[in-house]
């Protein structure tokens, strides 16, 4: 395994008393300042129907940051594919590649991204698009490859482009379909790390090698709360912790200030739907993320950490990716 690289996941999260244009403002300074820390990649996760998140045009805020920037990779992480037909990302995406060469990504789930009644709305009361996710992909494949010159229908901008594909999961079966397409793979275990072990088995263990990616790419979605004292960066947590009590209570709540103690202290059942759900969080110094991160990656083969960072105040938020670069890129 080589270098460790290091990334980010970014929602454009809006926080308590702000707006989606602040939100994005404060996504675009985050990209700005990991790009000088030397992170690896900017990633626009999409979402729809969340009245406090603001990447539900993800295609767009990756032109945004993209633009904003001058290095890092910016893509996404992902787009939800069943909400979309091939062609029409095929276009986005490789007009994006047009604009910003040899900058963007594209990361592939096939979830919703959202609840039953808003993927009814996305894709017109067609809900059987995600059963044809594998092929989708493949459609997609094909209308970046420059053989599909003699198709009836071809993407342009997209034709002959090389885009990175990445397949995106928080199960088993994107495990078993990005090795068998011999394609990267990104886990989400920010929000969903019971299967974490056994997915990144599978994809070792059953990847065939592709004209896309020759060995296994593995990339593992954690959160990260990082500070100068591990006093603070616990402080610092619950804001993380109070945000997946709403979303398991459906009482979803912008980010908030942290608070003493998570809100739902003494609730058991809550307590415990919290932590299943954030197993895979590093919260620490310097010392501590180094440590945790690198026996993490280590245990699961990952290539590649990409973090979250949901951090209430924007001066601490930056000083954390100050903090996790320190810790696993910088020398």
């Amino acid at each position: 395994m080589g270098k460790l690289k290091i990334s980010a996941l970014e929602l454009a999260t809006i926080c308590k008393d702000s707006t989606p244009a602040e939100a994005i403002q404060r996504a675009v300074e985050g990209a700005q300042h990991i790009e000088k820390l030397g992170f690896e990649r900017i990633w626009l996760a999409e979402h729809h129907n969340m009245p406090h998140i603001a990447s539900s045009a993800t295609s767009v805020l990756i032109g945004h940051i993209a633009g904003k920037t001058s290095t890092i990779r910016v893509g996404s992480g992902g787009i939800m594919l069943p909400n979309h037909t091939p062609l029409v990302i095929a276009e986005q995406f490789g007009t994006l590649e047009s604009i910003y060469p040899g900058r963007i990504d594209l990361g592939l789930g096939r979830a919703p991204g959202t609840d039953q009644l808003t993927a009814m709305a996305l894709r017109r009361n067609n809900l059987n698009t995600s059963f044809y996710f594998k092929d989708d992909i493949l459609e997609l494949q094909q209308y970046f490859d420059e053989s599909n010159v003699t198709a009836k229908v071809r993407a342009f901008p997209g034709e002959g482009l090389n885009i990175p594909m990445y397949i995106l999961g928080s199960s088993t079966d994107s495990a078993y379909l990005a090795a068998e397409l011999g394609l990267p793979y990104a886990f989400a275990a920010h929000f969903a790390p019971a299967m974490l072990k056994q997915a990144s088995e599978i994809y070792h263990e059953r990847f065939q090698p592709s004209k896309y990616c020759q060995k296994p790419y593995f990339i593992v979605c954690v959160n990260v709360i990082a500070a100068d004292t591990v006093e603070e960066a616990e402080y610092l947590s619950t804001s993380l912790f109070n945000m997946f009590a709403g979303i398991i209570t459906n009482l979803r709540r912008p980010l908030s200030p942290p608070t003493d103690k998570p809100i739902y202290h003494g609730i058991t059942e809550i307590e415990n739907a919290v932590q299943s759900m954030v197993n895979c969080t590093f919260i620490g110094t310097e010392k501590e993320i180094r440590e945790g991160i690198l026996d993490f990656a280590k245990m699961h083969q990952a290539d590649e950490i990409m973090t979250t960072n949901y951090i209430y105040d924007n001066n601490k938020r930056l000083k954390a990716f100050d903090i996790i670069a320190k810790a696993l890129i910088q020398k």
